[in-house]
């Protein structure tokens, strides 16, 4: 009978040695969990004493931590981009819209002459219109992504489409550049919507006539996996840390933004080219920037 209460006592007392423990536990997890709310830290959670359900939990909480910790960390990061890009847009449409008021106030004055108000007026149109094309694509990369624009895919004759605008730019592109076209006569057919190809490639002249030099080559290959397109120009103000941003949107090499303004339209020749379900790349060597986008036949 002595023994059986001898046991009895010990299993009581080991029993409350656990409490205790499980007890401190809690209270030293409370305490750090309040240290860390108040600092805002997400510095892991720490047993006074071994416990295997109350490890599970800690783990648990640790876990919740470690995921509020990276999520604050992509907000900064994600707000810091915002504010980065409101200034980016910002800047780009003040630019000409600075300008537009500008010549606006010379055309006021009385002592100028016919040829100078034409000449004024040129000016306001042309800065106009740039201003026009920035809001279009501003408005028209935010439905890209939001999946809101409408892509239909089809089988497209890709030579025909690149003929065609380049026949559109001739004048603009024989006081430029240099113009190399290889366009085999065999292509195949590729899929993707035409109006949206249409304007993927617009973009890439626009592109090289904005920022390129001297020479500018179009091309096109077959592939084991379809149709690669290149467009090549020369004079491209980049370096190859730049090479992974030029799809990114607002991305500039001129970091002063000394009347440049966002890199929209690549960021747009990506997001259609992908929604095609294409896909673009760019490459640069020794001064030449080159676009490859790859369709699929």
């Amino acid at each position: 009978m002595e023994y059986l209460v001898g046991a009895l006592g010990l299993v009581c007392l080991l029993l409350i040695l656990r409490l205790y423990a499980l007890d401190r536990n809690l209270k030293k997890g409370t305490d750090q969990l309040k240290d860390r709310r108040e600092e805002k830290s997400a510095a892991p959670l720490h047993l006074s004493a071994p416990h295997r359900a109350s490890e599970e939990l800690l783990s648990q909480v640790n876990g919740l931590l470690r995921d509020g910790e990276r999520e604050r960390t992509d907000f900064r990061r994600r707000e810091q981009a915002l504010r980065q890009q409101i200034a980016n847009v910002s800047h780009d449409l003040r630019t000409p819209l600075t300008s537009i008021l500008g010549y606006l106030q010379l055309l006021e004055r009385a002592d100028i002459t016919e040829a100078e108000r034409r000449e004024y007026l040129f000016v306001v149109e042309g800065r106009a219109r740039v201003l026009q094309g920035l809001i279009a694509s501003f408005y028209d990369l935010s439905r890209l992504e939001a999946g809101e624009y409408p892509i239909l895919r089809e089988r497209v004759e890709l030579r025909e489409v690149i003929s065609e605008l380049l026949a559109a730019f001739y004048d603009e592109l024989e006081g430029r550049f240099h113009v190399t076209v290889d366009l085999p006569e065999a292509l195949p057919q590729v899929w993707g919507d035409r109006a949206a190809m249409t304007r993927v490639y617009t973009n890439l002249i626009r592109n090289a006539l904005e920022h390129g030099a001297d020479t500018l080559s179009i091309s096109a290959a077959i592939t084991p996996e379809g149709v690669k397109t290149t467009f090549s120009n020369g004079g491209a103000d980049l370096s190859e840390k730049d090479l992974p941003h030029v799809f990114d949107r607002f991305f500039t090499s001129d970091q002063t933004r000394s009347g440049r303004n966002t890199g929209l339209g690549l960021a747009i020749v990506k997001a259609l080219t992908e929604q095609m379900g294409a896909k673009a790349d760019a490459k640069l060597d020794k001064g030449t920037f080159s676009v490859e986008l790859y369709w699929k036949v």
